[in-house]
């Protein structure tokens, strides 16, 4: 980046901004790196863009198809990281911290490519079943099905994370279908502005799928509607603000609230200081002080020990914070640069010093620090600093105050129970931790720890050796929290893309049912012909294409044969006397068996497009087959996902889902379950 750059906004397809407004300082030295830009946004003009151009393009392309771009984007920004890494050197981030944002964001956008391709079907719609009779004769049945909003959505970001921040919301964003207006804090928005413009350079997104407000969000907010979505991650006061924005309500836009939040580390009173868990606690607490200078709405803000041990973990972590070396990250043996701006210094300040009125002073204390590096003297930096509130019982500004930063306050508690109610005075976090040896304790204190808090990290000795660590939210797991935290909910793994859809019930007979949703429905209309479904390619298969089997009856040998391939030597299916006290009132045949002769039944057995069984979802064994039972099986085409992939040699690959039924000679459903194939393309 230059030494001062104009920042644009990215509207309707231009970057837009030409005069240079409100300066923006690096947080190292205080040198002026960028402003923003006084030129006006038009708004209206970036919402039609987004519900026009950019829907447009979004929904020309299918959940598997918006997939392959986020995993195309994931590779492209990941080759260009290190233009990402340099623009962000005045946020005052060190490398490592920086890595947290930056391939910390671009991993989220491999992580839901992958969910994608894994999870979602090809088309726009998204069937959540399972199907359920609502008549007699099978004529009428409902079903839900998750589709595109066919809104927009809006994400207002903080200052602490510039590149995850927006490329968390983005990713199950763009899978969902809904083009993406992305607002970030002003103080480091010259970060995200260089990862748009890669973006933009990139070329893999359609038009309108992201923009860029640089600066205010003027009347965006009241041009939304009920088809919208708005996401905001940053202060819990600010949150409470926009969730009553008039029009928001009015329009019935949903709102989704990622607020900071007092989070906590508890350590169990079953660890002593002898104890390598009691050294873990330590560790993970300083670690959340001062990585990101503890501008992490993870981070640990009440750190809940033993009163028996509370010298000994002041001690510790007060030993531990005077190691850390703070100054210019770029210097070597720096472990903390300073906080994002000026502005949140002086509000770091601020905080500390109320909480000052009734908690001690371990360590640090403020701004006094003397960093290393050349002109740090006008940077934004401030100590690691360690409270101590010996009354927490007492002392409410414990549990209400937060100070942004690489601050953190100790507590006293005298059994688990007490423990678990301080926890909650927070009023709900994002995450807490609870380091313990004892599964006991583990048992008792988490689901009590559950109901307001977001996540849970027990930590011991062995899920240190590869724990990601009590702040880092993981885009397969819930981030969010209850109350303070915002009762909102992001990541998830594919719950996020579910948020973001409308989900719609739908009532009507089998065969509408399965014209909607694009999967077949038991009782829906079926597709017989001559030809075996398995000597298919993958564009010629038509979902609903059924066969129906011949029958095999079952025989004494069938089973003593399969017990003896499989060592299944159960007694229901060799003990006459014993099977006959049993509510079957006789042997039964092995469930496996049954699954087992389906397959010879219907398996196509020569070289066809059909290339390999992967799996079995749904698989219920529903009525037990006796000796002299008739079965026959019925397999229909159930599902089709284009996952776009060829083989080694080129040749394309789909995956197929087929339904099976397996029913007796009375026409009673005995098994059932879908089988997943590999399934050739024709070339």
């Amino acid at each position: 980046m230059s030494t001062t750059m104009n920042l644009q906004s990215f509207i309707a397809g231009r970057w837009i901004g030409a005069e240079p407004a409100a300066a923006l300082r690096s947080a190292i030295d205080g040198r002026v790196v960028a402003h923003t830009h006084a030129d006006a946004i038009d708004f209206g003009e970036a919402v039609d863009f987004a519900r026009a151009a950019g829907l447009r393009g979004l929904l020309a392309l299918d959940f598997q198809q918006r997939a392959q771009r986020l995993k195309a984007l994931a590779k492209y920004l990941l080759e260009h990281k290190e233009t990402l890494y340099a623009a962000s050197v005045p946020t005052g981030a060190t490398r490592s911290d920086a890595w947290i944002d930056i391939e910390g964001g671009i991993g989220t956008l491999f992580a839901y490519a992958s969910l994608g391709a894994g999870e979602l079907p090809s088309g726009n719609v998204l069937h959540e079943g399972p199907v359920m009779p609502l008549g007699k004769g099978g004529g009428f049945a409902g079903t839900h099905i998750l589709v595109p909003r066919r809104g927009l959505a809006v994400h207002i970001n903080a200052f602490n994370f510039p590149v995850w921040g927006l490329l968390e919301k983005f990713a199950p964003s763009f899978l969902a279908g809904l083009p993406c207006i992305g607002k970030p804090a002003t103080a480091t928005s010259y970060l995200t502005e260089a990862l748009v413009r890669l973006i933009d350079a990139s070329g893999l997104l359609p038009a309108g799928s992201l923009q860029l407000v640089i600066g205010a969000t003027g009347d965006l907010l009241d041009r939304l509607d009920g088809r919208d979505v708005v996401t905001f991650t940053g202060s819990a006061d600010t949150a409470a603000k926009l969730r009553v924005h008039p029009n928001l309500v009015r329009q019935s836009v949903p709102f989704n609230a990622e607020a900071d939040s007092l989070n906590g580390a508890v350590l169990a009173d079953d660890v002593t200081p002898d104890d390598e868990e009691f050294d873990l606690f330590v560790r993970e607490v300083a670690r959340e002080m001062t990585v990101k200078a503890g501008q992490k709405c993870t981070a640990i803000r009440r750190a809940l020990v033993p009163r028996r041990h509370l010298d000994a973990v002041a001690e510790r972590l007060k030993a531990r914070l005077g190691r850390i070396v703070v100054g210019d990250p770029a210097l070597e043996g720096v472990k903390m640069g300073p906080l994002a701006s000026h502005a949140q210094q002086a509000d770091v300040a601020e905080r500390v010093a109320l909480l000052r009125e009734h908690a001690e002073l371990v360590c640090g204390g403020g701004t006094d620090v003397i960093p290393l590096g050349a002109g740090t003297d006008h940077g934004a930096f401030f100590a690691p600093t360690l409270l101590l509130s010996r009354d927490p019982w007492r002392d409410a500004a414990v549990h209400d105050v937060e100070a942004f930063g690489p601050v953190s306050t100790l507590m006293p508690f005298d059994s688990m129970d007490e423990a678990v109610e301080l926890a909650a005075r927070g009023r709900g976090s994002l995450v807490a931790s609870l380091v313990t040896r004892s599964p006991r304790i583990a048992a008792q204190v988490v689901p009590a720890m559950a109901a307001l808090h977001g996540r849970v990290h027990v930590l011991d000795r062995v899920s240190a050796k590869e724990s990601t660590g009590h702040g880092s939210p993981l885009p397969s797991l819930k981030h969010g929290g209850p109350g303070r935290a915002g009762g909102g909910e992001e990541l998830g793994g594919i719950r996020a893309v579910r948020h973001l859809l409308q989900r719609t019930a739908v009532q009507g007979s089998p065969t509408m049912l399965a014209a909607v949703t694009g999967e077949h429905v038991r009782g829906a209309d079926l597709i017989e012909t001559e030809v075996h479904p398995f000597r298919r390619h993958f564009e010629d298969l038509q979902v609903g294409e059924s066969l129906l089997t011949h029958r095999r009856t079952v025989t004494e040998a069938d089973i003593v044969a399969f017990g003896g391939i499989s060592g299944d030597f159960f007694y229901m299916h060799f003990d006459e006397v014993a099977a006959r006290q049993t509510q079957f009132g006789q042997r039964i045949a092995h469930g496996y068996f049954v699954l087992s002769a389906a397959a010879g039944l219907f398996v196509s057995p020569a070289p066809g497009p059909v290339l390999a069984n992967y799996g079995l979802d749904t698989l219920r064994f529903v009525k037990p087959v006796a000796i002299g039972d008739t079965i026959r099986a019925r397999l229909t085409c159930k599902r089709k996902i284009d996952r776009n992939r060829v083989d080694p040699s080129g040749v394309g690959q789909g995956v197929v889902a087929w339904d099976v039924e397996v029913r007796n000679q009375h026409g009673e459903l005995v098994a059932s379950y879908d089988i997943l194939t590999l399934v050739a393309k024709r070339g």
